[in-house]
């Protein structure tokens, strides 16, 4: 029986998703999108996570498409809409509703979708044999993941049309000097390092944390006079919950302060 493409558990509050293809590099299967949705979806409406780890079980994160799969031409015209809008699509959809926070925990290449994913994440992580590359373009193909409007956002337009246009694989080193990656860590410290991250997010008001994401994401598409009355609504909201009065209390009292989620 074939394992699982994607795996998923909990850990103290954090789920953590593994890519669950090694032998292929964790290329993209229907499967594979199908489970990534699900687990995605089942952390976001668990109460009890708190955030979410993203990885790869092997030597890679995620090579995106199987180009093996590409050479039958299966997928072509209408199949690859609908491929796209009904699998890919949904979880690039999913991840932008989705006010937990999530890490990516990037263990080797990332590439094509597998890139695409990464940079759809929060923040990410990544072990030093780790490398990324858009690679559409030497497939003759477009980012068809949502790359070509997130890579701009995260790097710059100039930086992401010269990785869009060559195709170029750069390194974790290159990847931290232009923004692409939070931290570059030694390879066997890389769960390590997501989970202390992860649990410094955590530790925070779970309410705040979730809205506090909402407001920035917000502020990206949004005008200055619209982004100042959506946070003055949130502040406002927060100011009513358990979390903030035992905030406040406990910076009072000089003790550390203890959350309910409320």
């Amino acid at each position: 029986m074939e394992d699982p493409h994607v795996l998923y558990k909990v850990e103290e509050g954090i789920a953590i998703i593994y890519f669950n293809r090694p032998k292929v590099k964790n290329a993209f299967s229907a499967e594979m999108i199908r489970l990534l949705y699900e687990y995605i979806d089942s952390a976001r409406r668990d109460e009890d996570v708190k955030g979410i780890i993203l990885t790869g079980r092997g030597d890679a994160f995620c090579a995106g498409g199987d180009v093996r799969e590409m050479v039958d031409g299966k997928l072509r015209s209408w199949d690859m809409k609908r491929f796209l809008w009904e699998g890919v699509h949904r979880i690039v959809l999913l991840l932008e509703d989705l006010d937990k926070p999530i890490i990516a925990a990037v263990n080797g290449a990332a590439t094509g979708a597998g890139m695409g994913l990464a940079i759809m994440c929060d923040l990410r992580i990544c072990s030093e044999r780790a490398c990324f590359a858009e690679s559409y373009i030497k497939m003759g193909l477009v980012a068809g993941d949502g790359a070509a409007y997130f890579l701009p956002r995260l790097v710059g337009l100039p930086k992401a049309l010269e990785l869009m246009l060559t195709g170029e694989i750069i390194s974790a080193d290159q990847a931290l000097q232009i923004g692409l990656v939070n931290k570059v860590v030694p390879h066997d410290q890389l769960k390590m390092e997501a989970f202390k991250l992860m649990a410094r997010i955590t530790a925070n008001p779970p309410l705040a944390v979730r809205m506090m994401k909402r407001a920035v994401y917000q502020a990206q598409t949004g005008t200055l006079r619209n982004h100042l009355d959506y946070i003055s609504s949130q502040i406002s909201l927060l100011t009513e919950t358990e979390d903030h009065l035992e905030a406040a209390r406990a910076f009072v009292e000089k003790r550390k302060p203890v959350f309910k989620g409320k």
